[in-house]
């Protein structure tokens, strides 16, 4: 049984989605257009099914950003290139935007976006995209319910009917794109996770392994850095350090429910990893301990305890000393440690309720970047926050941006 809990993505529409995600044991970095209403933002490009031409073209000029834009998903191409994947209030459905920066969040500007609404995996009753990746500043994918592929930053994209079913989870490295598939139904949860790998230039689908998903938002499944991607199966690590190509698998030190049990994964440099495992539970709390490895998750050593609050959480590393949390209860707290996750601070705490993270991640060794309350539904008729926040200090502090 396959059990996802969406611990990164708190709050009473959001918890139910993936809570119950049956499937088989044996990932950081995206018709006419339709106007956000109160804002001028460029016409949406016609998405088609033609083969994407190679080649690396001048970026798009883009338009205005839409008004009340909200954040669902974000990629970092370089320190300053990132591409924002969310939803801003309509007149005429779906309302998906993108916008990109190409000065670290100083400005932005609208681009062209897949004519396919926000949502979440299981949640609603039609296809929906929840996550962004760009490989290069001209490839990238926006993914969900389907995926979507850009050759050109994002000024047309075309839709793959392949490899079908929900991409939770996509990353692109060593030439190659991972997406974690698995197929999702309102009520029924996700099923039939697996792990598939394709050039990046296009071709088939083939299966690197079937996985057991537990842990953090869907987004947030497949850690990536330094040319290395990870991702949990259930009580073992999936480790792969050539797009997939071939992967090694090792035994977590966290095997058993309410006592430790592995629910993120981050990679640290080209061998290391970090992982968070997740204890008992009480009233918005939940025990937590860090374990470190430097062979690809071959050995393991207890490395410290973060604070309690949140029901677990998503970890990213900077580097093997320098890491981040990103948890959710009551409220939703960002923790951060700077010396190999021997102490721990709490550097954030929203009073929001539990809304919750996604897509914590570090472009260098002090490039921080995470959403706050991502939108998870169209034109974000729930008003969720949909904030990015950017660290340049490994974590020790963010900052709000402003769209």
């Amino acid at each position: 049984m396959l059990s996802v809990k969406v611990s990164a993505l708190a709050g009473a529409a959001v918890a139910a989605l993936l809570t119950s995600v049956a499937g088989c044991a044996p990932a950081h970095q995206p018709a006419a257009g339709r106007q956000p209403s109160g804002s001028a933002s460029p016409a949406r490009s016609q998405v088609t099914s033609n083969a994407i031409s190679a080649g690396s073209p001048s970026p798009p000029a883009g338009g205005p950003v839409p008004g009340r834009f909200a954040a669902t998903s974000v990629t970092f191409v370089s320190a300053d290139e990132a591409f924002v994947l969310g939803t801003a209030p309509c007149a005429n459905p779906p309302c998906t935007s993108i916008v990109r920066t190409l000065d670290r969040g100083g400005s932005w500007r609208g681009l062209p976006a897949p004519v396919v609404p926000i949502g979440w995996p299981g949640i609603g009753t039609t296809p929906a995209v929840w996550g962004i990746r760009f490989a290069t500043p001209a490839h990238g994918f926006v993914f969900g319910d389907g995926l979507w592929e850009t050759a050109d930053g994002g000024e047309h994209w075309s839709h793959d009917p392949r490899p079908g079913g929900s991409i939770l989870a996509l990353a692109a490295l060593d030439g190659q794109v991972l997406a974690l598939t698995a197929r999702c139904s309102r009520g029924y949860g996700c099923q039939r996770a697996n792990l598939l790998r394709r050039l990046l230039g296009g071709g088939s689908w083939s299966t690197v392994a079937a996985v057991h998903v537990t842990g953090a938002g869907p987004t947030d499944l497949i850690a990536t850095r330094a040319g290395t991607a990870a991702l949990l199966d259930g009580t073992k690590v999936v480790v792969t350090r050539d797009g997939g190509r071939s992967v090694t698998l090792h035994r977590t030190p966290c095997t058993t429910l309410g006592l430790a049990y592995a629910t993120s994964v981050a990679v640290s440099s080209p061998r290391g990893l970090a992982l968070l495992c997740i204890g008992q539970g009480y009233t918005g709390h939940t025990d937590k301990r860090i374990y470190m490895s430097a062979d690809g998750g071959a050995r393991w050593m207890r490395a410290g305890t973060p604070n309690s609050e949140g029901d677990g959480g998503t970890l990213a590393a900077a580097t093997s000393s320098r890491l981040a949390i990103a948890t959710a209860s009551a409220a939703s707290w960002l923790f951060h440690s700077g010396d190999a996750a021997a102490s721990w601070q709490t550097v954030r705490t929203q009073d929001d309720g539990g809304m919750g993270w996604s897509d914590i991640g570090f472009t260098t060794a002090a490039d921080g970047v995470v959403v706050h309350g991502p939108a998870v539904s169209d034109g974000n008729r729930d008003h969720r926050p949909g904030q990015l926040l950017l660290s340049a200090d490994s974590g020790a502090t963010w900052r709000l941006v402003t769209f």
